[in-house]
């Protein structure tokens, strides 16, 4: 079983280490104490929708961007063949996020997803 607040927490991560930006950077501007926020990366905690939406508003993101991203990740996890054997490593890709999953029994998976960081475009003038 992948954990929801996990592939959040993944999520936010990759966007928060994309711009560069440390745990505290992003913390004061959501209005979130430091450690929460490391918690929420970590997937130790859930976040509020309302909590989310402020993280996400920090790193100058959408709240459907990332629940996007996360119902992505979600989706290329699900469709693992073989998720529930135990203490077995699977991975899949579609390009842009890279999941794996390793399940060490039948309630305790982990799941790391890696995504390709989005380039701004640069227009020759």
């Amino acid at each position: 079983m992948v954990l929801l607040r996990r592939v959040i927490g993944d999520a936010l991560r990759a966007r928060r280490q994309g711009q560069h930006r440390t745990l505290r950077e992003v913390s004061t501007a959501a209005n979130v104490s430091l450690g929460y926020l490391s918690e929420i990366e970590r997937g130790q905690k859930e976040a509020s929708s309302e909590l989310l939406a402020a993280i996400c508003d920090a790193l100058g993101a959408r709240l459907s961007e990332l629940l996007s991203e996360v119902s992505n990740t979600l989706a290329l996890a699900e469709n693992m063949e073989g998720v529930l054997v135990p203490i077995e490593e699977k991975a899949a890709s579609d390009g842009d996020v890279a999941v794996k999953v390793r399940q060490e029994s039948p309630l305790k998976a982990t799941l790391h997803a890696t995504r390709k960081p989005k380039r701004d475009i640069v227009y020759a003038a």
